[in-house]
């Protein structure tokens, strides 16, 4: 994907994905491709020791070849890849009709916690390009407890992803230029909360091409009074995403046509370190796959990518160009949450030293932080949350002069 491949580009690489790892043939989980909301099952990552067998013939007596104690050998209990459901990662799952964008979207939405006199806080993800919604579910389960319900959680599939669908036709899903999707957002949002004055306080979150999208749905929002206490870009830097697109293509290429089961994809993400969270990857595969029309049953690739990303190439650099300056200038508190040791392009750099946005990277976590570790991503949300939603009378916000 576009903006999932970005940092693989840079580093050069494009050697063939490896081989798939074994998967139980016919195995299929109950409930498989309904990534609707879960229950949740074991990760099957536990190793098991045998017990050590003695054979024991007598005290004080030498041990023979006969009587050696067996050598002690490990067993790993097979990893379960199969599909599980969003159910108690968010509260309710509902399908939108947006007349005036031709969508029915799909989205997914925990409230908050409504004191007397208050209006809550509603966190706005959006995820990157070829994710879901679905990217989010563990990240909104933390948010979940660690802010005690104060903070809710929303999280929409986009045109073209997920299962969201156009009712103009066919040709609607691919209408994913920056304007476009901030347009799908802002409208979602307003629809939701059609009174400004009675709406949630709203944190957005983008992840890569999701940063771009609610960067451009924020004045807008602004201007019609809604209160944005802040934005959150996750893991996208315009400097390095401009320079791998020209790799985009040739590293999509690379990368398999389908999967004879969504078992057999969610163990691609994960042993490819797409993914580097089990459960998070058996939640939100599946919902990037529909069934392929034209396989036999039972054989070959039964399993095709939903959204088609070697034909959004036109939008690529829309979704990056002027990204850091957008960032910069974004009338709000801003948060720049990083994977790993990402470097910073020329402006964001000066604008760190300048303290106009605040900069928190986590170690041990790929691409999709996110889903990575949900835990510390919900973390560094809800801590920039909560210092510029209860600043006092003389306090600035972050990135505020």
């Amino acid at each position: 994907m576009a903006d999932d491949l970005y940092r693989s580009a840079l580093k050069a690489r494009m050697a063939r994905l490896p081989d798939l790892p074994p998967w139980e043939t016919g195995a299929r989980a109950e409930g498989e491709g309904d990534g609707d909301v879960p229950g949740t099952g074991g990760e099957g990552e536990d190793e098991e020791m045998d017990e050590e067998e003695d054979d024991e013939d007598g005290v004080g007596e030498l041990p023979s070849l006969n009587t050696l104690p067996r050598l002690t050998h490990r067993t790993r209990t097979p990893v379960d890849y199969s599909p599980l459901s969003a159910a108690g990662y968010f509260e309710q799952s509902l399908s939108l009709s947006l007349p005036s964008r031709g969508l029915d979207t799909r989205l997914y939405y925990t409230p908050p916690l409504v004191r007397a006199g208050g209006r809550g806080t509603v966190i706005v993800a959006h995820h990157g390009a070829g994710s879901g919604a679905l990217s989010f579910a563990l990240f909104a389960r933390e948010v979940r407890v660690q802010s005690e319900g104060e903070c809710g959680v929303l999280a929409a599939d986009c045109r073209g992803h997920g299962k969201t669908a156009s009712t103009t036709g066919s040709t609607g899903d691919l209408l994913l230029s920056q304007s476009d999707l901030s347009s799908d957002l802002l409208a979602l949002l307003t629809t939701l909360f059609p009174s400004p004055g009675e709406a949630p306080s709203l944190v957005l979150v983008g992840h890569s091409m999701g940063a771009s999208v609610v960067l451009g749905a924020l004045p807008q929002l602004l201007k019609e009074g809604y209160g944005v206490t802040g934005v959150a870009v996750l893991d996208v830097v315009e400097g390095t995403a401009l320079e791998a697109l020209p790799h985009m293509r040739s590293l999509l290429l690379t990368r398999p046509k389908g999967f004879p089961s969504l078992e057999a994809a969610i163990a691609w993400h994960v042993t490819n370190n797409t993914l580097r969270n089990l459960q998070s990857a058996r939640i939100s595969v599946p919902a990037l796959f529909v069934r392929n029309p034209t396989a036999a049953e039972g054989a070959g690739v039964q399993w095709v990518w939903r959204a088609p990303l070697e034909k959004t190439e036109p939008f690529w650099e829309g979704w990056f160009t002027s990204l850091s300056s957008r960032f910069l200038s974004a009338p709000s508190a801003r948060l720049l949450l990083l994977a790993g040791t990402e470097r910073l392009d020329k402006p964001l750099m000066i604008g760190q030293m300048q303290g106009k946005f605040q900069l928190v990277v986590l170690p041990g976590v790929g691409h999709h932080l996110q889903e990575d570790d949900p835990a510390a991503a919900a973390r560094v949300v809800l801590e920039f949350w909560r210092r510029n939603e209860r600043v006092g009378v003389g306090v600035k916000k972050v990135g505020e002069r």
